[in-house]
């Protein structure tokens, strides 16, 4: 892999994914934005930028990203009421306060909707054998 196209890479992670203001920015002499498409499409099927692409989005994903396990002991601490929230006062003084019950409602809802607790569709099945008798009255 060439500099430059680590830096196209770099480039395109940092301006959110927007390719061709990634080939912009590393090649400055491209004037056509037919030439732009076409050598910013080739390089995004390169397999070592591709690949090297993939690293960088694992690594920021495990520096920056919180997992499914974070989210959710934040939203039981906001839940419980033991996440604390930071009130300026009118003099400019900074306290700590509880957080608010709307707030703790909040956690409470989206904990309950990752638990699956709101599923408003109910699907019923049973196994019935049905029997179905026709009397005509008596023989005449």
């Amino acid at each position: 892999m060439t500099d430059k196209q680590k830096m196209f890479a770099d480039e395109y992670l940092a301006n959110g994914f927007q390719v061709g203001k990634a080939y912009r920015a590393v090649y400055k002499n491209s004037k056509s934005d037919t030439a732009v498409r076409a050598n910013s499409s080739r390089l995004m099927s390169n397999p070592e930028v591709k690949e090297y692409i993939q690293q960088r989005l694992k690594e920021i994903q495990t520096e920056k990203t919180a997992d499914a396990v974070e989210v959710l002991m934040y939203l039981t601490a906001v839940m419980r009421g033991e996440q604390q929230d930071e009130l300026l006062t009118m003099d400019g003084i900074s306290k700590e306060v509880r957080v608010s019950s709307r707030d703790r409602n909040k956690a409470a809802e989206l904990l309950g909707k990752v638990h699956g607790l709101f599923d408003k569709n109910v699907n019923l099945t049973a196994d019935m054998g049905i029997k179905i008798e026709v009397d005509y009255g008596e023989d005449s």
